[in-house]
C-alpha cells in the first residue's frame, strides 16, 4: 500500500469519525491546544514587540531571546517539563509558547521599526501622546507584518502540538503516536494528513483576517 491508500483507508473507516477517538473530537482538541498556546504567546510577545519597536530600544536583547527560543528543541523541552512539573497541560503549553514567542516578538518589533517616520513625526508634532502614536499611526501600517509573525507562530504551533499525545493528551498527534506504537500506518498517515490540512486552513484564516483588517492602502503599499 502507498501513502494514498493508507489515507483513503483511514478516512473511509467510519470508526474514525465517532467517539472519543474520532476525528471531530481529536480535531477540536488540537485546535484548542493551538489556540491556547497562540493566545498566551501573543499576550507575552505583542506588547513587548510593540513597545520596543516604538522606542527603538532592546532590539539586540530581542534578537538574543529569539535565537535562544528557536534553539530549544520542543520535544526535549516537553520531556523536561513533564519530568519537572508532572502530568498536566502546563508541560505541553510551555514548549508550544516558547516556540511561538520568537516569531511574534521579532516580527512585531521589525514591523514597527519599519514604519515610515514621516507620519510618526507629524503625529508627535501635533501633540499626539506616544500611546496614540503607536496604536493609531504605527500599528495600522505595521499590521501586515505583525499578522505575518502571528501566522508563522500559528503554523509552528499547529505542526508541533502533536507532541501533546506523547504524554497521553489528545489532539491529532494521538493518531500519529498510537499508530507508530501499534504499527498502524493508516493512523500515522491519517493523522499527518489532518495536521497538514489544519496548517493549510490556518494559512487561509490568516489570509482572510488580513483582508478584513489591513486597509487597502497599506496592502497596495506593501
Amino acid at each position: 500500500m502507498n501513502v494514498l491508500d493508507f489515507a483513503r483507508a483511514f478516512f473511509s473507516d467510519s470508526a474514525h469519525w465517532h467517539g472519543y477517538d474520532g476525528i471531530p473530537t481529536r480535531f477540536a482538541e488540537h485546535i484548542r491546544y493551538s489556540l491556547e498556546a497562540l493566545l498566551i504567546a501573543a499576550v507575552i510577545a505583542l506588547p513587548v514587540g510593540l513597545l520596543t519597536g516604538h522606542t527603538g530600544r532592546g532590539g539586540n536583547a530581542l534578537a538574543l531571546i529569539a535565537t535562544a527560543g528557536r534553539a530549544l528543541p520542543s520535544f526535549g523541552l516537553l520531556v523536561l517539563m513533564f519530568t519537572w512539573i508532572g502530568f498536566g497541560m502546563l508541560p505541553v503549553m510551555i514548549p508550544l509558547v516558547v516556540l511561538a514567542v520568537p516569531p511574534i516578538l521579532v516580527t512585531t518589533y521589525e514591523a514597527v521599526r519599519s514604519v515610515d517616520p514621516s507620519p510618526v513625526d507629524a503625529a508627535r508634532g501635533m501633540g499626539m501622546p506616544e500611546a496614540r502614536v503607536l496604536l493609531q499611526v504605527e500599528v495600522p501600517v505595521a499590521l501586515p507584518l505583525i499578522l505575518g509573525g502571528l501566522r508563522t507562530a500559528a503554523i509552528q504551533i499547529v505542526s508541533t502540538a502533536t507532541i501533546a499525545a506523547y504524554i497521553s493528551f489528545g489532539g491529532l498527534g494521538r493518531y500519529i503516536i498510537d499508530g507508530l506504537y501499534q504499527k498502524n500506518y493508516e493512523k500515522v498517515v491519517g493523522g499527518a494528513t489532518l495536521v497538514a490540512g489544519l496548517a493549510l486552513a490556518t494559512l487561509a484564516v490568516f489570509w482572510a483576517v488580513s483582508r478584513l483588517t489591513v486597509s487597502p492602502g497599506v496592502r497596495r503599499g506593501g
